[in-house]
């Protein structure tokens, strides 16, 4: 028997396929495990503004927790009833109030010189509007003044 023969008798062929991505997807983050290993912490931060440092903070934390849920699935236990949900559930809301936070950063900034001309100019000035008009001789017929 080869090897081959042996591996495929230990679980069902159905699954063959999904094991094969699962060892691809693990061999990836073992890839970016080691690259982010390799650089110290210290000076991965000297180098992000504090905002990309609560993003990363989150995101390893996030990852840390979902890896620790997916060992307590492997054992057989829920992880749907272990405190790990409540601590993801608690990452995922500072993720979104950093990525409020962001959306909030990038938002277009309020040119208020330019506004109020555009206001100023835009609205209706009664003294230019005589002016307008009595330049322009009036249309009909004349009428008489007493």
């Amino acid at each position: 028997m080869s090897e081959d023969d042996i591996n495929t008798e230990e679980y069902p062929t159905e699954i063959h396929d999904y094991l094969a991505a699962f060892e691809k997807s693990l061999g990836s983050v073992d890839e970016m495990l080691k690259t982010m290993m390799s650089v110290s912490r210290s000076e991965l931060l000297q180098k992000l503004e504090p905002l990309e440092q609560a993003k990363l903070d989150l995101v390893s934390v996030y990852t840390l927790n979902s890896m620790f849920w997916v060992y307590l699935a492997t054992q057989g236990i829920n992880p749907k009833e272990h405190p790990v949900k409540q601590e993801l559930e608690r990452i995922r809301t500072y993720m979104n109030k950093v990525r409020e936070i962001a959306d909030k950063k990038k938002a277009s900034k309020l040119d208020k010189g330019a506004a109020s001309r555009f206001v100023r100019n835009a609205l209706w000035e009664p003294n230019a509007e005589k002016e307008h008009t009595s330049k322009i001789p009036a249309k009909g017929k004349k009428r008489k003044m007493d």
